[in-house]
């Protein structure tokens, strides 16, 4: 049974997360709520005040976006509660992370200990605990969700975590939050859900990020470059490598969500939210290269229509031209990014891979395997 349970650690956790967090040392979490706002009463949604304590429900929260997040919230004075199964510790020290900053966490920071698949046990227990706001942080279905809005009538707001790559591919990019999505998208549950929200009685808001980036993160964004940087090889990227992206810091990305917190002008709304400017893929490399105190990389491009990589991927992003606009958000919610591309893979890479951590263990397959080719070729 799902316990509701403050985590408290009166030293720092020796246990360390198989990305061994355990020297984080500079981990830096801004904060920006407006700490008096007016009261506001958006259509179809209770009262809700920015200014008092909330008492908030994460759904998941112990990886990536959720650990800083949730520290911001904390440190608000809201109370904050973490849905999650348990497999992953729920406060743990950030290393960087004061022993003052992180005891103050770990006694602040419940736990709802539970599996979000299992409707009836979400429904009860969340009926029971009551919460104002949802921060929805890894629902992937409509599905999902539901239940929390059954259980949760007088909920005052739904902050939902969606991605943009809902967006119907575009000959005129960048993607606006008006643009066409795509109902056959990878992500279609996420957009899915937010016809949901839009569908029911409540106050919601959603978020989607391009590419997210920073310590700690769990796909292979940066984290990929740096890998072939260190080993002093070679960088593969597919054709011309003037495919245009677009990268967001998780820090920036949190303090978007803090953003819209009790935000009359969030309500019903969706923002893009990711990096001020864009990079082209070969830019992106040197950009690594560059926060990582590397030497220029050498590039090779490669045509993908010329291997069969199995089911393993060659490039970690999507070969074509994939960013957003965030004027929306900087408009309405006065957001803006911290973080400049270089200046936020340098703090991606010192917090954590130029400490040795890391998510993923090289693998080098597919790029020797076009590194063969294109000697090959070259001879």
């Amino acid at each position: 049974m799902a316990s509701l349970v403050v985590v408290q650690h009166r030293q720092p956790s020796s246990t360390v997360l198989s990305s061994s967090l355990s020297d984080f040392n500079g981990a830096r979490l801004t904060s920006s709520l407006q700490l008096r706002r007016k009261v506001w009463q958006p259509k179809g949604a209770l009262r809700v005040s920015a200014s008092s304590a909330k008492k908030i429900l994460i759904m998941g929260g112990t990886r990536f976006i959720g650990i800083f997040l949730s520290r911001l919230l904390v440190k608000e004075g809201h109370q904050v509660t973490l849905f999650t199964r348990g497999k992953a510790p729920i406060a743990q020290q950030l290393p960087g992370e004061s022993e003052a900053e992180f005891s103050d966490f770990s006694s602040k920071i419940l736990h709802l200990k539970g599996d979000r698949q299992d409707f009836d046990f979400v429904k009860t227990s969340l009926a029971a605990e009551g919460f104002d706001v949802v921060y929805d942080i890894n629902g992937r279905e409509a599905v999902e969700v539901e239940p929390i809005l059954d259980a949760l009538p007088n909920l005052e707001q739904y902050i939902y975590c969606s991605s943009a790559g809902v967006y119907l591919k575009t000959d005129y990019p960048p993607h606006y939050e008006v643009d066409a999505v795509d109902p056959k998208s990878r992500h279609k549950g996420k957009l899915e859900t937010e016809s949901l929200l839009a569908s029911r009685d409540v106050n919601w808001t959603s978020i989607r990020p391009v590419y997210i980036y920073g310590p700690l993160n769990y796909n292979p964004v940066e984290e990929w470059f740096f890998h072939r940087l260190k080993e002093g090889r070679p960088i593969p990227v597919p054709n011309s490598g003037i495919q245009i992206t677009q990268l967001g810091h998780v820090k920036d990305l949190a303090t978007a969500f803090i953003k819209v917190l009790g935000n009359p002008k969030a309500s019903k709304e969706v923002f893009n939210i990711s990096g001020d400017k864009y990079v082209t893929f070969d830019g992106l490399a040197r950009a690594c290269a560059k926060a990582g105190g590397f030497p220029e990389p050498e590039i090779v491009h490669y045509n993908p229509k010329e291997f069969d990589f199995g089911k393993k991927k060659a490039f970690p992003f999507r070969d074509q031209h994939f960013f957003a606009s965030i004027d929306k958000a900087k408009s309405l919610l006065g957001w803006t990014p911290e973080f400049d591309l270089v200046a936020g893979l340098t703090d991606s890479y010192n917090l954590d891979f130029g400490r040795g951590t890391f998510r993923k263990a090289a693998d080098f397959s597919t790029d020797d395997i076009i590194l063969g080719k294109s000697l090959v070729t070259q001879s």
